[in-house]
């Protein structure tokens, strides 16, 4: 697992960013994994401003994101579909129709067929990812069993209690969330996972541990051959990972 510790948030989105932009040069027609929260927000606006002043095209690029709330609909400005246009489509030249998101209402069983059947036609040349406090990786909450595929899964409370900041109150905040498996992420060919903020006991089990805890699932990412952790600065001290 490659390590890039970065000065400060703004260092670290330039530095996904570059990784990024590597791969969207060697292979214009790439598929980017993405993902919402905030750690990849500055990161977006990097890549924004790259395809704005420096010609980075994503005209022939496709992206698929990790997961979406259930029960709300892609205009909503808390759901993944609209985080996703604000944040990066509406800023760069890529065709919105190749970009995908999956539905958060209808019918649930069939919006997660849907979810696997794009996924499985998908190589993901590098999969964005964000963390959460307990090291959950998209919607895959802790718990003694993850899943391979494409699920629903239930919201844990403090997963609920961290995004309601985002909502007019707890209440409004989903309960329930489609999300990529652990095998949809681990099948990628990159990693990228970004991390800042108050993770520290998310990025003490990755960086500092070397079990592979379900209960702490960003520990997966130990066994994918090809993955890089971006970490501020601050936080790699605080952990200990450097002095």
């Amino acid at each position: 697992m490659n390590v890039i510790i970065a000065e400060n948030y703004e260092d670290g989105a330039r530095k996904a960013a570059d990784l990024i932009e590597k791969i969207v040069r060697d292979n214009p027609a790439c598929t980017l994994g993405l993902a919402t929260g905030s750690s990849p927000v500055g990161m977006y606006q990097e890549l924004a401003r790259r395809c704005k002043e420096e010609g980075l095209d994503f005209s022939h690029v496709h992206s698929v994101n990790l997961d979406e709330y259930v029960g709300l609909e892609g205009t909503h400005d808390q759901s993944y579909r609209y985080f996703m246009n604000t944040n990066l489509f509406d800023h760069i030249n890529i065709d919105k129709a190749n970009t995908y998101v999956a539905k958060g209402v209808g019918d649930v069983e069939a919006n997660l067929k849907e979810f696997n059947e794009v996924l499985d036609q998908t190589d993901i040349d590098i999969q964005v990812l964000g963390v959460g406090p307990d090291g959950h990786l998209g919607f895959n909450e802790p718990g003694d069993t993850l899943y391979d595929g494409a699920h629903e899964e239930t919201l844990e409370d403090s997963t609920i209690e961290a995004n309601k900041r985002f909502f007019a109150s707890k209440e409004d905040v989903p309960t329930h969330a489609l999300t990529m498996g652990m095998g949809n992420i681990m099948r990628a060919k990159r990693l990228l996972m970004i991390i800042s903020g108050n993770k520290q006991e998310a990025a003490t089990k990755l960086l500092m541990e070397d079990k592979i805890d379900p209960h702490c699932p960003c520990t997966f990412m130990r066994m994918h051959r090809d993955a890089t952790v971006v970490i501020e600065k601050k936080l790699a001290q605080e952990i200990g990972y450097i002095h």
